[in-house]
């Protein structure tokens, strides 16, 4: 049946740009100081390098919503080869550390991180193939298996960075697709009861995560040590009240009392500068985001862009969950960043990118 088109979401790309928005804002009023010693000496370094991220990310996104969705299936077996050489790639010599992780790939005059492409073109392959097993996804060996085995290798290449969050994130995310596509509901228990298991495992397997597992059950007991960044972002969240201290003025982060302000932390920034209301806005703005995405996915006009659409939303979904999860202390700490505010090139370019297929979705609809 022909498909007719029409504008793209509007209530969506909205969402996106205020998002976006107020990241900007916030990276520059989370850094400005920090930024104005050495080795920056410029209290706008972050600012122009997140200006120049969105500037690509922003054509890189209409030219997706433009893009004929249904070209990518084409690609689909291509994009997952991409993905597992470009995880296999940072893990040798061409990947460069940062904090104690090897999550980048640096090519001296741009360095990028290969797990955010790989999300996208896991999460197209992904909507491919489930679209094409059709009623054979609710077969344990058929439907459910080659993605356990998927997620188990695509899982074991991301946490050798390390990075747990991301590699939480792909995994829910490929879960909520086989659930989208209509897996039984016991297998699909089966597979989170074993999730839950393997990142237990992941945690208790690295001294580090150890230690920072029982900083969010105690932070107290080591306030100085592991407990140091859950502290100082609840500080910085209560310290906010119900209005903020105001753009610029949080001591917690203006005084660099926060770790990784402008990254991970930077919803504790808008807690404390913008208050209790600023921190609603942002979760209520990715509220309507998660209701407008899955709404495309609910109206697409086939099983694929429904699956598509419901892999880029939840992923998007799932790492915000995460990152506030952090920063208020309801989720252990795993370094992870907001979804369109925090600083961050790759981060932002490809969930722009993400978010023009959804919007390329939302243009076509079925005619009655």
């Amino acid at each position: 049946m022909p498909l007719k088109k029409k504008a793209p979401d509007f209530i969506l790309f909205i969402t996106v740009m205020m998002l976006l928005s107020i990241g900007i804002i916030m990276v520059f009023s989370s850094s400005s100081y920090y930024a104005m010693f050495p080795p920056f000496n410029n209290p706008f370094h972050f600012l122009i390098r997140q200006l120049i991220n969105a500037l690509v990310g922003i054509p890189v996104m209409m030219f997706m919503m433009r893009y004929d969705y249904w070209k990518l299936r084409r690609w689909s077996l291509g994009l997952l080869v991409v993905a597992f050489v470009l995880l296999l790639l940072v893990l040798t010599p061409l990947g460069s550390s940062r904090l104690g992780a090897q999550r980048w790939i640096d090519l001296g005059f741009f360095s990028f991180q290969p797990s955010e492409l790989a999300k996208l073109c896991v999460i197209i392959f992904v909507a491919t193939s489930l679209a094409n097993k059709k009623h054979k996804v609710q077969s344990f060996l058929e439907g459910v298996a080659p993605y356990l085995a998927l997620m188990g290798v695509l899982a074991g290449l991301i946490l050798a960075e390390p990075d747990l969050g991301t590699a939480i994130t792909l995994v829910g995310t490929i879960f909520i697709m086989l659930f989208c596509a209509g897996s039984k509901i016991t297998q699909l228990g089966a597979v989170a009861v074993l999730g839950v298991g393997a990142v237990m495992g992941a945690i208790f397997s690295e001294d580090y995560r150890r230690d920072r597992f029982f900083a969010f059950l105690n932070p107290e007991g080591d306030p100085t040590g592991a407990g140091w960044h859950i502290l100082n972002s609840l500080m910085s969240i209560g310290s906010g009240g119900l209005l903020g201290t105001g753009l610029g003025q949080g001591r917690h982060s203006k005084f660099l009392y926060l770790p990784e302000r402008q990254t991970d932390f930077i919803f504790a920034v808008i807690g404390e500068e913008l208050g209790f209301i600023g921190g609603c806005l942002v979760i209520l703005l990715f509220i309507l985001f998660v209701w407008r995405g899955f709404k495309v996915a609910i109206t697409s006009p086939d099983p694929f862009a429904s699956l598509l659409a419901a892999g880029i939303v939840s992923g998007i979904a799932l790492q915000a969950i995460i990152n506030i999860g952090v920063v208020t202390s309801s989720l252990p700490i795993t370094g992870i960043t907001l979804p369109f505010v925090s600083f961050g090139g790759t981060s932002l370019v490809f969930t722009l990118m993400g978010v023009g297929v959804l919007l390329n979705i939302s243009r076509y609809i079925t005619p009655k």
